[in-house]
């Protein structure tokens, strides 16, 4: 047969399909939970501007500057930079490509370089769980099916350094276990939108209590999961369900674990507590170079990693500790 009548026999599409796709296409450029603080950010704008009788839709440059200062009272700058980007988004899917919330308006700019001189930039991070802190939690927590899941939670997402979204997605089938441990294939994560993927080693633990793999192997034996999501709800008759953590979700069985063992601060722990930990723990041992903590994690620059080795190597490196005090 011709190219040319191969040609006739491929399907296609109308244009209406092809829109449709399209849509498809763009509405994949963003990670669901983005999508969902941006839904969430617009309805509070909106909201806002009901209440003080102003056009949301489009929204003006003053208004914005108004509600800027609104959220300045409570709110981190980090937050309010985020609900610019919501404000923008939603206008320029609305068909107003000039947001009134970008930093091309003087007044938004202003504002915008006001609150940072005041409030400063610098991000406050969740308090980091230690191995110390983990002995404590795992020993706490309540015996049968949820204690062995909120076990292998805290085991295995500390060790591995997961992020929340990074533990919600974790299926059984994404992992090899070999005698000294077991490889974590994680197909995506926040900072690989375009699902390159990359492997994470966990070794096996020196204490049986402890031990990430160890925990692993019994959840698998005791729940029978052969394949689908690793993490999973547990219901009050103690059933497991076949549907995955929400990310959500998995701060709260955190804070609530931690609370649990009698640490203090609870209010400032989350789920990126145990990432955060894990980092600040391999800092502290001075052995482990920062290369192999982003190996690790998945981070892609040194600024990023720094930030969660927090005063680790602070205080280690500082130069007070040759005063002789």
């Amino acid at each position: 047969m011709s190219r040319k009548k191969d040609l006739y026999t491929i399907p296609t599409l109308s244009v209406k399909e092809l829109a449709e796709k399209a849509r498809e296409y763009a509405k994949s450029a963003k990670a669901p939970s983005t999508l969902r603080a941006y839904r969430s950010d617009w309805l509070q704008f909106e909201n806002w501007c009901r209440l003080h009788r102003l056009q949301s839709l489009p929204a003006s440059p003053d208004s914005v500057a108004l509600y800027m200062a609104y959220l300045a009272a409570d709110h981190t700058v980090a937050t309010i930079s985020r609900r610019l980007c919501s404000i923008t988004a939603k206008h320029r899917t609305s068909g107003f490509p000039n947001s009134p919330a970008s930093a091309h308006h003087l007044v938004v700019s202003e504002t915008l370089r006001g609150i940072r001189r005041v409030l400063g930039t610098a991000q406050k991070g969740k308090n980091p769980l230690l191995t110390a802190d983990i002995r404590k939690i795992v020993a706490k927590c309540p015996k049968g099916i949820r204690g062995d899941r909120d076990k292998l939670l805290i085991l295995i997402g500390f060790a591995g350094a997961f992020r929340r979204s990074e533990l919600a997605r974790m299926r059984v089938q994404d992992l090899t276990i070999y005698k000294d441990g077991v490889v974590v294939d994680l197909p995506r994560s926040k900072t690989d939108q375009q699902g390159k993927g990359r492997k994470v080693g966990i070794p096996r633990g020196k204490s049986r209590t402890t031990c990430p793999v160890r925990t692993l192997e019994r959840w698998l034996k005791v729940t029978a999961i052969k394949s689908g999501p690793l993490l999973r709800p547990v219901s009050k008759t103690g059933r497991v369900l076949s549907r995955a953590l929400d990310p959500g979700s998995i701060g709260r069985l955190v804070k609530a674990a931690a609370a649990r063992a009698g640490l203090s601060n609870v209010q400032s722990i989350s789920g990126h507590s145990l990432r955060a930990g894990a980092v600040s723990q391999a800092a502290k041992t001075k052995t482990c170079s920062e290369a192999a903590i982003m190996r690790h994690t998945g981070h892609k620059t040194e600024a990023m990693v720094r930030r969660y080795i927090r005063g680790a190597r602070i205080i280690a490196d500082s130069p007070a500790r040759h005063l002789g005090l």
